[in-house]
């Protein structure tokens, strides 16, 4: 453990990733703060939602 990198689990860099572009799209897409906040949780939750749906689909296409 010589090594310090981070290296998230696949699951943690979908979120890791959902967060930083919800953050975004709210941001950008909306004009009150309080618009934005309700935004980028409407994207972060679709982002990761997505995220599982479609790796179950994937699961059970592989087997």
């Amino acid at each position: 453990m010589g090594n310090a990198i981070f290296q998230p689990s696949h699951f943690a860099a979908v979120v890791l990733f959902a967060l930083f572009a919800s953050t975004v799209f709210g941001i950008t897409q909306r004009e009150k703060p309080r618009d934005m906040i309700r935004y980028g949780i409407y994207c972060f939750v679709l982002f990761v939602a997505s995220a599982i749906v479609l790796s179950w689909l994937m699961y059970f296409i592989a087997r």
